[in-house]
């Protein structure tokens, strides 16, 4: 039987603690804004549309760091199938692989299996959305030029760990009875990228070509 929702998505499966907004603040409000929207029913399409008179980068942070939280807890759910063995390389199906660069220990394209991979991406997020210099949570300081470079780089990656989990773990998701939920997430992430032109389109060839997962089917 289908563990239900509460059970799957528990916070002992969250591959990373979660980042927290801070009570009082702009973005802890524009965060029960987002919150309050999806709760609702409304149309996704309209949930990820700027707010008037909010700032787009504060927008964007909002939602950089809500995606990295959710998508951490659905690859949580399946990384205890996600092995050496299993996913000996970080890939998306036979026909995409990614390798892993960071400039600094890995300073070239490297080849991984995808816990590692995923470790260091997770590391990698959160210690970029724990910048200051990148995103300030002081009133006053602004962000810095390159803001929206840095969450493009940070959404085109955790669009990988969708990428992983649709094509090699969505037997797992299933039968956890999680695909809806999975689903959904992805449908919102998908929209807001799109909105505000986050992601080129070629960087989601792996799930609009995939037949296990059909794109046109979870964004319709």
């Amino acid at each position: 039987m289908a563990l239900c929702l509460g059970q799957v998505f528990s916070k002992d499966k969250t591959f990373r603690p979660r980042k927290r907004f801070e009570p009082g603040t702009q973005r802890f409000e524009l965060y029960k804004k987002a919150q309050a929207s999806l709760k609702s029913g409304l149309d996704l399409r309209k949930v990820v549309q700027l707010p008037e008179g909010e700032n787009i980068n504060d927008w964007i942070a909002v939602h950089v760091v809500d995606f990295f939280n959710r998508i951490n807890l659905i690859y949580g759910t399946v990384s205890e199938f996600c092995t050496e063995r299993t996913c000996p390389i970080m890939s998306g199906g036979l026909r995409y692989e990614y390798r892993w660069q960071d400039g600094h220990e890995y300073r070239r394209p490297t080849k991984l299996p995808a816990l590692k991979y995923m470790n260091l991406l997770m590391d990698w997020i959160e210690t970029n959305i724990n910048n200051e210099d990148i995103f300030p949570t002081r009133v006053g300081v602004p962000f810095p030029k390159n803001f929206q470079q840095v969450c493009k780089k940070i959404l085109s990656r955790l669009f990988r760990v969708f990428v992983h989990v649709y094509i090699h773990h969505f037997d797992s998701v299933c039968s956890m009875g999680a695909e809806a939920h999975i689903n959904t997430c992805y449908k919102h992430y998908y929209y807001f990228i799109s909105e505000f032109s986050l992601i080129e389109h070629s960087e989601l060839e792996p799930l609009v070509r995939n037949e296990v997962c059909c794109h046109s089917f979870l964004v319709k």
